[in-house]
């Protein structure tokens, strides 16, 4: 029988020592490898074998029993506290307290997975001492976490920075190192095969974890999961019921904005109905919106206010108008100021302003459409009124202008009726487009004359305005303005006044029909002028001034002798003034020989005299000329104005 050689005593001492001071295996798997390198009998290598996996065995078994019942204990307490409600932050920060106590570790932190870039955010953390670990971003495939993960099992490193096993991510060693961690253990957080995240706990010494660790933990992460899904689906639910509470409030908000827009929409149209004008219908609009309007028509003309809008007095008006096209929604072309257009339908019938120091809300806004639609039926109301009231004057003006069978008095009448006073002052204002457009020109002076309580004619191709006011040239730039903006190409207006009383319209009428005959006749046409603006030449627009005595003193020998010689001196002289004093251009114009011009000239020179190209005489002939011709053309005028009377007056 062989004797089989032992294992020296000191050897076995060593083995029990390492298994009181609770080293880890390692250490004991170290001891063991030293013993087979110094002994090389195969019996003594085969009991070292024996004796290493005996106090391995021993090592991962062996767990005082008081240390496993406080571990157990922690546990139900934190199960207990992870089972109360709360929001995610403070549950977080409790479960990296518990998961640091619960092994008595030196740091916790716990990392969730953001599902829009697939990366894992360090929500929480406790036992740190660097400012790395919050909010670091691990990688999607950070090493120890995606190990744990994919095999839903703990999984842990005894010295992390040393460990071989798997690559290391930067970002996460670099706060290794700043917190001076050494043994980390990552426990997945799954929750129904959905990835919530991983928890981490480390000491700052190499630590190997043992079974009931890792069991700890692994439980521990099975309540954290749970913990952390209902938790946030107690979030989903708390913001959708904030949601519904503040679609509930939006709703009561919105109905109560309604009711307030519909009573305020239906007291204006009331006022509408019962016949108020437009600045009680601004000025109750203006209280109801806390600001101040200002209703405009097409050309920018200020048709009422409720106030001064200081603003927008110099501003070009299209800077500031709404446009029917692009909706009924006001917006802001300057500060504090809205504008909205006034329509019915496609038609804009204007724009109406709004100044308000605060800035509008929605419901403010849309009670600003809403006046805006009742200012467009109370327009349309006085449209189709003024349409019934223009056709009466019209009718009188036509009898006006035709000296029909009526007395004065039953003018004066028919007038008054109309709110037209013809005892007060009151001027004529013809204006003729030169070009197309007398449609359009003649509703814009249905609503000038209606806006002006005047009268409007429409003859041939011109407009004839009856307007009140004692200055003729001022109502004639004003028709010559807003006339000319609105057809976009010139316009030629006559004015004449002022006058007062019926008799006197005639012979006014036909005063404003020579100053526009004049203007055309001096080349002056797309201009205005009234009879005291053509200086000298208002002499012909009167039978009052002695026109004849002027022409025949400057140019009356010459007259005559045409007169008497059936000759052309007259029409030779305007040809030879007009060419600039050049007797070879007068003789083209005239298509004669410039002989021909210089023997007529030599004659005027002898029946005006020798001086009568002096600066002075040859101004007074060339006015003479142009008086002449003139006073020859209204006189035809004027016999073409009487005969049209007459031709009317037989017709009715």
């Amino acid at each position: 029988m062989t004797t089989q050689s032992a294992v020296p005593g000191d050897e076995l001492l060593g083995f029990l020592e390492l298994l009181a001071s609770k080293a880890p295996t390692s250490r004991i798997e170290q001891w063991a490898e030293r013993l087979r390198q110094e002994h090389d009998d195969p019996e003594t290598v085969k009991r070292i074998d024996r004796a290493d996996e005996l106090a391995r065995l021993v090592a991962n078994t062996s767990h005082p029993l008081p240390q496993r019942d406080a571990g157990t204990a922690g546990l139900v307490e934190t199960a207990r506290d992870l089972a109360r409600p709360r929001e995610t932050e403070p549950l977080l920060r409790l479960v990296v307290k518990r998961a640091r106590l619960l092994l008595n570790l030196d740091m916790a932190w716990l990392a969730l997975r953001d599902p829009a870039d697939d990366h894992y955010n360090v929500r929480a953390a406790d036992g740190h001492i660097s400012t790395l670990t919050l909010g670091l971003q691990l990688p999607e495939h950070e090493e120890l976490g995606d190990r744990a993960r994919r095999h839903s099992v703990p999984f842990w490193s005894a010295d992390y920075l040393t460990d071989d096993r798997f690559t290391h991510s930067e970002a996460v060693a670099e706060m290794i190192r700043a917190e001076g961690l050494c043994a980390v253990l990552a426990v997945p957080l799954v929750d129904e095969n959905t990835d919530l995240g991983t928890l981490y706990v480390a000491t700052r010494t190499e630590h190997v974890f043992r079974g009931e660790e890792i069991t700890l933990m692994s439980s521990l992460g099975e309540l954290v999961s749970v913990a952390v899904d209902r938790t946030r689906l107690l979030e989903s639910t708390r913001n959708e019921l904030d949601a519904l509470r503040q679609d509930t409030s939006d709703s009561v908000h919105y109905s109560r904005v309604a009711h307030k827009l519909h009573d305020t929409h239906s007291r204006l149209l009331d006022l509408v109905l019962r016949g108020c004008g437009l600045r009680t219908l601004l000025c109750e609009a203006a209280k109801e919106l806390g600001g101040t309007l200002q209703l405009r028509d097409n050309l920018g003309n200020k048709l009422c206010a409720s106030g001064k809008i200081p603003e927008i007095e110099d501003i070009e008006h299209r800077w500031i108008s709404a446009d029917v096209s692009d909706g009924e929604i006001p917006f802001q072309p300057l500060r504090r100021i809205w504008s909205c257009p006034v329509s019915a339908g496609q038609e804009q019938l204007g724009t109406l302003l709004m100044r308000r120091e605060r800035e509008p809300g929605e419901h403010e806004l849309r009670l600003l459409s809403l006046f805006a639609q009742s200012v467009s039926i109370l327009l349309l109301i006085q449209r189709g009124t003024a349409f019934a009231e223009g056709q009466l004057r019209e009718e009188l003006f036509e009898d006006l202008l035709n000296c029909s069978w009526l007395t004065p008095e039953q003018y004066a009448e028919r007038a008054r009726r109309l709110s037209i006073d013809l005892n007060e002052p009151h001027t004529v204002v013809i204006a003729r487009p030169e070009g197309k457009g007398l449609g359009r020109a003649a509703g814009w002076a249905s609503s000038y004359t209606a806006r002006r309580s005047g009268l409007k004619n429409v003859r041939g191709d011109k407009l004839v305005l009856l307007l009140p006011g004692s200055d003729a040239s001022a109502e004639g730039r004003a028709v010559f303005e807003e006339l000319s903006g609105l057809l976009d190409h010139p316009v030629t207006v006559g004015a004449a006044g002022p006058f007062s009383g019926t008799a006197a319209l005639l012979d006014t009428y036909r005063e404003a029909v020579r100053c526009l005959d004049a203007l055309t006749a001096l080349g002056n046409t797309g201009q205005s002028a009234a009879a005291d603006e053509l200086g000298f030449l208002g002499m012909l627009l009167s039978d009052n001034h002695d026109v004849d005595s002027f022409i025949r003193s400057a140019i009356g020998p010459v007259l005559e002798y045409d007169a008497a010689q059936s000759t052309e001196l007259v029409r030779t002289l305007q040809a030879y003034l007009h060419s600039g004093n050049s007797p070879t251009n007068a003789a083209e114009a005239l298509y004669v020989h410039p002989n021909t011009v210089s023997r007529r000239l030599e004659r005027v020179t002898t029946l005006l005299g020798p001086g009568w190209q002096h600066p002075d005489q040859l101004l007074e002939i060339q006015l003479a000329l142009r008086l002449h011709r003139a006073r020859h053309t209204l006189r035809e005028n004027d016999d073409r104005v009487l005969l049209t009377g007459r031709s009317g007056r037989s017709a009715q």
